[in-house]
């Protein structure tokens, strides 16, 4: 169905409203825009901030998801292209975590006017391990994963949450986690979760040529440090900050470091 993409993707407008300089930030699996508290409010005196929910996370409207259509990590891409286009939106700077770095990436590439530079963070263009690639799991390990979703998923949920947090000193973070995860239609979870760790966005990277920087925590079990490694070798105008983080969400345990890798690279 077509709707507004505003409403669909539950657009945020924040910051500083008559700055030239956009930054729009794009939310990973089992979060929504509300991850990301930490980390705008130290940009939104100097930058026109914009944030939103992927169709299936957060507030979005349940009807805007299709099991179909968002199968392929290509309609989020092309959800970020109408919400950017609808706002006018030139030359912003996108700031995306973990998948929302890839189809962030995409978004460019289809669209190369809307963005002029890249932050990823803790993102990977392939989650499986391949001949000469680390990308940290074996078939065998998503096969289990997938089976325990589909098995029971709160328990999953209750399992997945503090190993992907880490931080085990601050629990409230893997319980946040948690909470959002358990938000999710257990149908609508599994289908962006096998979306995200059956892709393989290693060849988008040659068509890609925007500044970038890669931030990565030195421990994530999700994406391990050789993925940001390999993003950097990639990727032509890029730099690779590994930050002293532990877990896949550093801009929720580790914000400061985010914030001070941002920075110095705008």
């Amino acid at each position: 169905m077509n709707m507004n993409p505003i409403e669909k993707n539950i657009v945020t407008v924040a910051g500083n409203q008559n700055s030239e300089e956009t930054l729009v930030f794009g939310h990973g699996f089992g979060t929504d825009q509300t991850y990301w508290r930490l980390v705008t409010k130290a940009f939104s005196e100097q930058y026109k901030i914009i944030t939103f929910d992927n169709v299936g996370a957060g507030k979005s409207p349940p009807i805007a998801y299709s099991n179909n259509k968002y199968s392929q990590l290509q309609s989020y891409a092309d959800d970020i292209i109408d919400l950017a286009e609808n706002l006018q939106i030139k030359d912003a700077t996108f700031i995306g975590h973990s998948v929302s770095g890839i189809t962030g990436m995409l978004a460019s590439i289809k669209a190369p006017e809307l963005f002029s530079k890249h932050v990823f963070i803790n993102a990977s263009p392939r989650y499986l391990n391949d001949t000469e690639y680390i990308g940290g799991f074996e078939q065998s390990d998503l096969k289990d994963l997938y089976n325990k979703m589909q098995t029971n998923y709160h328990a999953w949920v209750s399992g997945f949450a503090p190993t992907f947090m880490g931080n085990p000193e601050k629990p409230e973070l893997a319980i946040e986690f948690a909470n959002s995860l358990a938000s999710l239609r257990p149908d609508v979870a599994y289908t962006v979760c096998k979306a995200i760790f059956e892709s393989d966005h290693r060849k988008d990277l040659i068509k890609f040529n925007k500044k970038s920087l890669i931030i990565q925590s030195i421990k994530d079990i999700a994406v391990p440090v050789e993925v940001g490694k390999y993003l950097n070798k990639n990727i032509k105008d890029s730099v690779l900050f590994v930050i002293n983080a532990d877990g896949h969400f550093p801009h929720i345990s580790a914000p400061e470091e985010v914030i001070q890798a941002i920075k110095t690279f705008l």
